[in-house]
């Protein structure tokens, strides 16, 4: 064999975040006893591929090199896991050993991890693969059990095989890559998906919560809904996504890449419809922000572009509720390792729901709480003053009347006409944030507070006296503000007016004050 022969370069893609850096797999081919040596930071699982790609090759009746076999996953700086690279360690030995012509592979990147008996795996992370194939110009091979994922990605070209034959027909034919046993992938719009949630027509009663549900949609904001058991709090949650307008494409690319990097893709459930989160309040931080061993993203990243719902908030861990301060205002996640750091988007929208109490009933109008003071105060408290303070909205939801849960003329539940005529006024008005701000309202920054939110003398001399009644903070004052913008926008006016503050002071009381709770009285 002659030394021209005995290097290829194959290429591949590696997951970070939800990036995808490219991966050469270099293969050379010496003399000497028969051995193979892989390098290039690899982890455990991908030092097995010398077993994985050995056995694959010998059973898909190929002849494995009996030579000292070099392999080297370069750049050596990003760390390499998964059976991902199998695949291109296969072909590109193949290629140094002149079975193939290893100038056809580098028109491709390759992905799949290999069974022993030469079949392909599915392998995570193949939007952000495809996505980063289709910006350089090459085009991808693949597993087939990844196919519906490469049909989302418009503009790529991509193919899929089953087995380590089929791969290696489609560059033996011709040596042009154009043999047959592998399936072409097209661009393949999956239907919107009908949701199984709840939307404001099953909702009776309850305009206020509505009302502010409403305008939590229009603005992006953050919600909080405190009432006794029964009140509805999970309904009025389970009711945002149908308000909200569907993603872009662009937007849905993302959130399936998300997906595919943590092995949730369902294409035909999510694609353009704002997704829904409701983790247990028994998830762990990283079940909720994201980490791990490989760096899986999240609750807060799988909510990106929608909703993410924690329903009875203070049992959730104290520690694991403070580790939402950061991305509720960065919009993104960032996971650090000592040499190692990934980012992922975490722009959701949080709606959360609590009891006031452990037994649920303080304040209640028509059920007296029966727990002590002390309790009281110790249940409110495991959710910290500063998360609240990054909650825009605050509402405090009643028990609906048994009267308006039933149909009758007394009936204030959303018809399907007035429903659609919201959601379609939310549509506008977040359309007018964007042409306005480039953001919605609730993800203004400080300097676009100030630039967006201009208020008169009167009106500065009002918001002073709303802080110092409700002891806001900056950050509140500035929420306060945001929410007043949402109400402007809403009814259509260019500058803020005195009943926008006023309305929007009343969602920033904090709702786990208990000042002047007493003992309650003995029986």
């Amino acid at each position: 064999m002659s030394s021209a022969t005995s290097l290829s370069l194959v290429y591949s893609r590696a997951n970070q975040g939800v990036n995808a850096p490219l991966v050469t797999v270099e293969c050379h081919l010496s003399n000497g006893l028969p051995a193979m040596s892989l390098v290039g930071l690899p982890e455990t699982a991908v030092k097995e591929s010398r077993e994985r790609v050995r056995s694959a090759i010998i059973n898909a009746g190929f002849a494995f090199p009996e030579r000292r076999i070099t392999i080297n996953l370069a750049p050596a700086g990003i760390p390499k896991s998964g059976g991902r690279y199998d695949l291109a360690i296969a072909l590109g030995l193949l290629a140094a050993d002149g079975q193939i012509d290893p100038a056809v592979l580098l028109d491709y990147e390759i992905l799949g991890e290999l069974s022993l008996s030469g079949g392909i795996r599915s392998v995570t992370g193949v939007v952000p693969a495809l996505l980063a194939a289709r910006d350089h110009g090459r085009q991808l091979i693949l597993p087939a059990a990844n196919q519906a994922e490469a049909r989302l990605v418009r503009g790529a070209v991509s193919y899929s095989a089953e087995t380590l034959g089929q791969a290696l027909s489609h560059f033996k034919r011709t040596g042009t890559g154009t043999g047959t046993g592998i399936s072409a992938n097209t661009f393949e719009r999956p239907d919107k998906a009908q949701r199984s949630l709840a939307s404001l027509t099953s909702v009776r009663g309850q305009e206020a919560a509505k009302w502010a549900l409403t305008l939590a949609a229009a603005g992006g904001h953050n919600l909080l809904f405190c009432g006794s058991p029964g009140s509805g709090k999970t309904l009025l949650a389970q009711s945002l996504p149908e308000l909200l307008p569907d993603l872009s494409e662009q937007e849905t690319l993302l959130l399936a890449s998300i997906r595919s990097v943590s092995s949730k893709v369902a294409p035909d459930t999510f694609w353009q419809s704002p997704p829904f989160r409701a983790p247990h309040h028994s998830s762990t931080g990283v079940s909720l922000i994201g980490g791990g061993k490989q760096f899986k993203p999240g609750e807060i990243s799988l909510a990106h572009g929608g909703v993410l719902f924690l329903d009875e908030l203070p049992e959730f861990s104290h520690q694991v509720l403070e580790n939402l301060r950061e991305p509720l205002e960065s919009g993104t996640v960032s996971i650090s390792r000592a040499d190692y750091r990934v980012q992922f988007p975490a722009a959701f929208q949080l709606v959360a729901a609590m009891n006031p109490c452990p037994c649920g009933y303080y304040k209640d109008e028509n059920r007296a709480c029966c727990c002590p003071p002390d309790r009281v105060r110790r249940y409110q408290a495991c959710v910290s003053g500063p998360l609240l303070d990054r909650i825009d909205l605050h509402v405090r939801v009643q028990r609906p009347a048994l009267e308006a849960l039933f149909p009758g003329d007394n009936n204030t539940g959303f018809t399907e006409p007035d429903w659609q005529r919201v959601k379609q006024h939310v549509a506008q008005c977040r359309a007018r944030q964007m042409s306005r701000n480039q953001c919605l309202n609730a993800r203004m920054s400080v300097q676009q507070v100030h630039r967006y939110c201009v208020l008169s003398k009167p009106q500065q001399q009002l918001i002073k006296e709303i802080a110092g009644k409700w002891q806001l903070t900056a950050r509140g004052c500035h929420r306060l503000l945001k929410i007043a913008r949402t109400l402007a926008d809403w009814s259509g006016m260019e500058t803020i007016a005195d009943e926008h503050l006023i309305e929007a002071s009343q969602y920033r009381q904090n709702l786990a004050v208990t000042e002047g709770v007493t003992d309650p009285p003995v029986v």
